[in-house]
């Protein structure tokens, strides 16, 4: 069973579209967002165990500039 998750992501200041290009490119990730309210991007997610979706998160995702925080929402 593949493991889905939404990745809530904060964005430096006039960053967020330089983000979201960045994500664009990267496989593993279903869809990409910019969005109102607290966070300025969310990422749909899936890897095949949860594992590997911990890895992809702090490698992929968290290691791109310009990202100041994220918060990981495991589909149920």
């Amino acid at each position: 069973m593949s493991a889905k998750a939404f990745v809530l992501i904060e964005a430096a200041p006039a960053q967020a579209k330089k983000i979201a290009a960045s994500l664009r490119k990267v496989s593993g990730i279903h869809s990409i967002d910019a969005v109102t309210g607290p966070y300025d991007i969310i990422a749909v997610v899936e890897q095949d165990t949860l594992a590997e979706m911990g890895e992809f998160i702090t490698s992929k995702i968290q290691a791109v500039e310009g990202i100041t925080r994220t918060v990981t929402c495991l589909a149920l």
